[in-house]
């Protein structure tokens, strides 16, 4: 089976080609460290972008919504689909407006979506989807209700192709403005766990479940999710 995405017109990283990445690992790392995508889509002509949270399981990307919404319903039948995500990882300030830069990582996913229309599959799903941020806590939960079920739209596609587009080099001037009198910094960013907040309405007693003993304040967001995404996803589905 191929480790890398076969470089086509659609995923082709044209601009900065050096930043493209096509292997498995790079864009799969880049989306298994999210939790939310940005979807775009075309409905009667009209083009729409749509950010929710998704998951990943081996070639398929998943989605959920409201049975309801218009994108879901659309896509029911297959849609063609473009799904990215964006880790913003620096600020950069050159020497240059012209130079001026960020840090970043993305990922570029193009396929078509079906709605998962088995009720057995579509629950088992959305215990996955708990399961992937938060490892094992779908089995703490209430069971989903039937109507409940009903009301939640289940979206799967498939992987196609891909591609990844990384910048990671800090400042890069020109050469002859490295001795300009100008102040330049690279200023790191990152999402981070704040200090847990509990419901003022929990029963005596509960106690913090084991699986979420990884969400410190101060660490990482993006290192929560690829970790809990590699205890949760069996290693032939990563």
């Amino acid at each position: 089976m191929p480790d890398t995405y076969p470089i086509t017109v659609r995923n082709r990283v044209k601009r900065l080609h050096e930043r493209g990445r096509y292997d498995h690992e790079s864009v799969h790392g880049i989306l298994d460290a999210a939790m939310l995508c940005h979807i775009a889509y075309v409905i009667d002509g009209q083009p729409y972008c749509t950010p929710t949270a998704f998951w990943r399981e081996g070639a398929h990307l998943y989605w959920h919504g409201s049975s309801a919404s218009r994108m879901l319903r659309t896509q029911r039948d297959g849609l063609a689909v473009c799904l990215t995500v964006t880790h913003l990882d620096s600020l950069v300030l050159a020497r240059s407006g012209f130079n001026h830069s960020v840090d970043y990582r993305s990922a570029m996913c193009f396929g078509t979506a079906h709605v998962v229309d088995d009720p057995a599959a579509k629950a088992q799903a959305l215990d996955a989807m708990i399961d992937r941020f938060y490892p094992g806590r779908a089995a703490e939960l209430r069971p989903i209700t039937e109507q409940e079920l009903k009301a939640t739209m289940v979206v799967s596609m498939e992987i196609e192709e891909a591609s990844a587009k990384v910048r990671s080099k800090g400042i890069g001037d020109d050469e002859a403005d490295y001795t300009l009198p100008i102040y330049a910094v690279r200023f790191p960013v990152t999402q981070v766990i704040g200090a847990a907040e509990p419901c003022p309405r929990l029963s005596a007693g509960v106690a913090v479940p084991l699986g979420l003993a990884g969400f410190t304040p101060g660490r990482r967001l993006d290192d929560i999710i690829l970790e809990s995404h590699r205890a949760t996803v069996p290693r032939e589905s990563r």
